[in-house]
């Protein structure tokens, strides 16, 4: 079964750097930046969404994609950003699952994902990783990469911040020190949280609710993954802050999804057929299948 991870952040926070870690060891990385270049390539129906959408003016001689031209657009005019991110970003999703789709079995798929905006979206994956820098240092950078200093501000201002990012991310990584402890802080997270939940999920055996207790936007997410891996409504019963694990109750019927429940992150208790815990050790999380009056 696959581990889906997304790494998130804004332009200029690396995300790229916290994915060539996870790739040196041995995660399967898709980068959605790169999936957005293919999915608008000449001849693609992306492109010509695009082209019909904005008009001629956004289109090279050689009929590929002026991006200057279409940046200097949508990076003005907040609807039409929404009107381009209609076009592109069910594409981008649609050729990740592909590609997801054909990773080895039992492999961790990271999605290098710059726009992850909703619960929604987020609640497609595992586990949300954002990665976090300095304003001035995005700004230095993206002006060390060509841009005039009002473009990369601009471009920053067009996404969402970081405190709305946090509530998508279950793991923050700092990406302000020196590289090799942003290593370190991967390396950690690989194997703290990532193994353990990969072969929580490749073995069918939930790792029990003694984590920390849920935060930013992961009991919402939960509730979520659950509904989205069964069809049934979960009930947040109580806690997930302060320390208390986060109680939730689903219908018993919803143990005829147990390998869809295993699959979203959630195996069963080994000993208790009632109860299913997270893939995650960082969760602490009691999922209990009852019946429902």
């Amino acid at each position: 079964m696959l581990l889906l991870i997304a790494v998130t952040g804004g332009i200029g926070a690396g995300k790229s750097t916290v994915s060539r870690v996870l790739a040196g060891h041995g995660a399967v990385v898709i980068d959605s930046d790169r999936l957005a270049r293919e999915v608008v390539a000449p001849g693609s129906p992306g492109l010509a969404a695009i082209g019909e959408a904005f008009g001629p003016a956004v289109l090279a001689a050689d009929g590929s994609l002026d991006r200057p031209a279409l940046g200097s657009i949508v990076f003005a005019d907040p609807d039409a950003r929404k009107v381009l991110e209609g076009i592109t970003h069910p594409l981008v999703r649609a050729r990740f699952a592909e590609l997801a789709a054909a990773a080895p079995e039992d492999s961790v798929v990271v999605n290098d994902i710059p726009l992850l905006v909703s619960q929604e979206v987020a609640a497609t994956f595992h586990l949300v990783v954002g990665v976090h820098v300095e304003l001035a240092t995005r700004v230095r950078r993206l002006v060390d990469r060509g841009h005039t200093e009002a473009d990369a501000r601009a471009r920053i201002a067009a996404q969402i911040d970081d405190e709305a990012r946090g509530g998508l991310c279950d793991a923050w990584i700092g990406n302000d020190g020196a590289p090799e402890d942003t290593d370190q802080l991967v390396d950690e997270l690989w194997r703290e949280r990532i193994v353990p939940m990969r072969n929580a999920v490749a073995n069918g055996v939930a790792t029990g609710w003694t984590g920390e207790s849920l935060r930013h936007g992961s009991a919402a997410r939960t509730v979520l993954r659950l509904h989205r891996a069964t069809g049934q409504e979960a009930t947040r019963v109580a806690g997930g802050a302060g320390g208390a694990p986060l109680v939730v109750e689903l219908p018993a019927s919803a143990a005829e999804s147990g390998e869809a429940l295993t699959r979203a992150g959630f195996p069963p208790v080994a000993g208790d057929a009632d109860r299913r815990g997270p893939a995650d050790p960082a969760l602490n999380l009691d999922l209990r299948l009852v019946e429902m009056s």
